[in-house]
């Protein structure tokens, strides 16, 4: 990774052996990413949820429902809305059922739910870097007064209760202000703050390398050193901690969908439907391991490919490797 971050930071026009460079830092990376096992598939179950959630009106038509209409007759008003039929009223017209109480499809919503659930933590996630890195570099390349503030801010924002502070600021919004650009709104300019961290100790390193000073020297602006030296070569660790936001930024749209606050009726959403499902776990079990289960396997998978990804990122990870099945080889020639 090292030829990678200096071939992207190098001062001036890059040339095509930086070119060569960079692409030889890429395929390396990749190649560290291929070697993990669990980083396929999980890219794969991530790909798969993607498709799903783009393809959702298509698979919408071609199962002939939507995630708003009622159907009244598939649930049993004697007892209370539970769906009629086996395993949560699954058949050839609903290919995972329907909602106790309201007939909707299940699996119309579960695919449309992956689409805001996905939108709202790629949508934070995106706001907190862009703060962050905002945050964290002016910090790093500012005076001592700059820093010392922008130090503060960054403690108190780390400090505050992220779902108590998003459950009150969300309260206060008119309902009628888009539920999922809300949330993404304040999730983002809320939790970015151990970003910023992370950026302003990576560039304070990054400022003391000599292709930095030598750029200052040349009289470069500190925008233009921040453009040309210390952006680059911040993208390996900013990219490694947004893989570790986007699990966690789903989950917390769950939760506040979960009491309330978040996404609300009829727009459909995980967190809203476990929200929902709480009533009807003994009724009908399916309702609520179909939404947990996408919750699960889907930040599971992020967080496994985040891990991934910061291993592959890192060159000190894979001299760990070579260290250990050196020792483990040289244990077990000296066994035989």
């Amino acid at each position: 990774m090292t030829d990678l971050l200096t071939a992207a930071a190098s001062p001036g026009t890059a040339s095509p052996g930086d070119a060569a460079r960079t692409a030889t830092g890429a395929r390396r990376v990749l190649r560290r990413l291929r070697a993990r096992r669990a980083a396929l598939p999980a890219a794969a179950v991530l790909a798969l949820l993607a498709l799903l959630a783009l393809a959702a009106p298509l698979f919408a038509a071609l199962e002939g429902q939507d995630a708003t209409t009622y159907h009244d007759d598939l649930v049993d008003s004697a007892r209370g809305g539970v769906p009629l039929g086996s395993f949560g009223g699954i058949s050839a017209d609903h290919w995972l059922g329907v909602e106790p109480g309201t007939g909707r499809d299940m699996f119309v919503r579960l695919l449309y739910g992956a689409r805001v659930s996905l939108a709202v933590a790629v949508g934070a996630t995106l706001v907190q870097i862009a703060v962050g890195v905002a945050v964290g570099l002016t910090a790093a390349l500012g005076n001592r007064l700059v820093d010392g503030i922008l130090g503060h801010l960054t403690d108190v924002m780390v400090a505050l209760p992220l779902l108590v502070f998003a459950i009150a600021l969300t309260a206060v919004v008119p309902a009628g202000f888009p539920r999922p650009a809300l949330l993404v709104v304040v999730i983002g300019l809320i939790a970015w703050g151990s970003l910023a961290r992370v950026v302003r100790a990576q560039a304070l390193a990054l400022k003391k390398l000599d292709h930095v000073a030598a750029a200052r020297l040349t009289g470069a602006s500190e925008w233009r050193i921040a453009r040309r030296e210390l952006l680059p070569a911040l993208a390996a660790p900013v990219i490694t901690y947004a893989a570790i936001l986007l699990p966690a930024n789903m989950i917390l749209e769950a939760a506040m969908s979960f009491l309330g606050v978040g996404i609300t009726p009829p727009t459909p959403s995980w967190g809203q439907m476990l929200s929902s499902a709480q009533t009807w776990f003994r009724a009908d079990p399916l309702y609520v391991v179909l939404p947990a289960s996408m919750l699960f396997v889907t930040t599971f998978a992020f967080t496994v490919l985040g891990d991934a990804l910061r291993g592959a990122l890192d060159p000190r990870e894979a001299s760990r490797l070579r260290v250990g099945r050196r020792g483990r080889a040289s244990r077990t020639g000296g066994a035989a």
